[in-house]
C-alpha cells in the first residue's frame, strides 16, 4: 500500500492587485515556496525546484509589492509548478 502524503494549506495573504485586474486572489510565502491562489480558485505551488529559486524570489517579491504576479506567471512560468493544491 502507497503512503498518502498531505500538505498542509499555508496561511495566505489577500493579494493587493494594484492594476485591479489579477487573475491572483491571495498569495502565501514559505522559506523554499510560495503558493498562489487565483481567483478561479486554483492554488498552486511554485517552489525552488519548479520553476527554480530565481523565478521563487522574483514571484515572492512581486506578491509583496502586489502588482506584477499574475503576468509573470503567465510570461515566464506558464505550467511549470511543483504541486496543485486542494
Amino acid at each position: 500500500m502507497e503512503a498518502v502524503s498531505t500538505r498542509r494549506m499555508p496561511s495566505f495573504h489577500r493579494y493587493r492587485d494594484q492594476s485591479g485586474h489579477s487573475g491572483v486572489l491571495a498569495y502565501a510565502l514559505m522559506p523554499e515556496a510560495i503558493a498562489v491562489k487565483f481567483v478561479d480558485g486554483a492554488v498552486y505551488l511554485y517552489s525552488r525546484d519548479c520553476p527554480g529559486p530565481r523565478h521563487v524570489d522574483r514571484m515572492k517579491a512581486l506578491a509583496r509589492a502586489g502588482s506584477g504576479l499574475s503576468t509573470y506567471i503567465s510570461r515566464h512560468i506558464g505550467k511549470r509548478f511543483t504541486a496543485k493544491l486542494h
